[in-house]
């Protein structure tokens, strides 16, 4: 074979095993953190906690003034800073946002830029669903973290990521049919360059992926299936999403939640990005809900943190 011609089967070769996220098996990934092994036990109360070097962003809600915070807010009509003590996690005040009654749809949210774009983020929150929260069917209501290329418009929704564009990775709850208790399963909903449906995928602690859930996730050898979990409304739940992105050509992506300091999902084997250049560059809190003709819907969000290593809940103060 002439050396040019060994060159492009080559080159054909490797491109089409970045196409697929890489072949070879990956090694089994590291042991994640649980409980107070983060950064947070070492701010009681989070205090001074904005200060340390792997931290990107704080709040804690007690201003009313978001625009200094964050960089985009929409809805602002559903929005406010509440101080009902019993809709405040710490401190004396939380963000609320409000879904009114109507069959139109209706998307709260706060988006922080993350500037220097990450390949790692950690997204801690505290959070909680009203107690009569009753939604069925199309629904956003967590925490986000986003990868866009310059000139890709935030969210973009039914855009499927084709690895260099974006990938969208959304820590919420779905509730497909009302026989399922409010407010539906803990999953991640994501938008990655093998997507199921050209609105993203739902996976789920269990393995299970949403839609054509007769077919498994492709979650790797190393992949362990855990309970799927629907939380009690009207209760303060501190959630962590960390989101580590491939290095392009390989399938070493990672996404894990936390609950309560608990770890509860990790999906590992994925593609997420073909270039490396795309990186974790927002995080968001939302309550999107596409009909709510049910009843008005809120949620509450209280003691944010942004990281580049796991946060952990809220240390206790001395």
């Amino acid at each position: 074979m002439k050396l040019r011609t060994l060159l492009a089967v080559l080159q054909i070769a490797w491109l089409a095993g970045t196409a697929r996220g890489g072949d070879s098996p990956q090694p089994e990934p590291g042991a994640l953190p649980e409980g107070d092994q983060g950064i947070a036990a070492r701010y009681p109360g989070d205090r001074g906690i904005e200060a340390d070097a792997a931290v990107l962003f704080h709040d804690d809600f007690e201003s009313d003034d978001l625009r200094s915070r964050w960089d985009n807010t929409f809805q602002k009509a559903g929005i406010r800073i509440a101080a009902e003590p019993e809709n405040v996690h710490g401190g004396k005040r939380a963000l609320e946002f409000t879904v009114p009654k109507q069959q139109a749809e209706y998307s709260n949210g706060v988006v922080k830029n993350l500037s220097s774009g990450q390949d790692v983020v950690f997204l801690r929150y505290y959070t909680k669903f009203e107690k009569g929260f009753d939604q069925v069917a199309s629904s956003h209501n967590g925490a986000i973290l986003e990868a866009q290329a310059p000139g890709v418009p935030y969210s973009t929704p039914g855009v499927r990521a084709d690895g260099r564009n974006k990938f969208i990775v959304s820590f919420e709850n779905w509730r497909g049919e009302a026989a399922t208790p409010s407010p539906g399963e803990l999953n991640v909903y994501c938008y990655h360059p093998q997507q199921r449906s050209e609105y993203g995928d739902h996976f789920f602690p269990s393995g299970k992926v949403l839609p054509y859930t007769s077919r498994p996730g492709d979650f790797g050898p190393h992949f362990i299936a855990r309970p799927d979990i629907i939380p009690e409304l009207g209760r303060w739940y501190c959630f962590e999403l960390m989101v580590k992105a491939n290095a392009a050509g390989r399938r070493d992506g990672r996404i894990a939640c936390w609950m309560d300091g608990r770890l509860v999902a990790d999906f590992q084997n994925l593609r997420l990005r073909d270039v490396d250049t795309l990186k974790i560059n927002s995080a968001a809190l939302c309550l999107h809900i596409r009909s709510n003709t049910i009843r008005e819907n809120k949620k509450w969000y209280d003691d944010v943190v942004a990281a580049t290593s796991y946060i952990g809940p809220v240390a206790e103060a001395k």
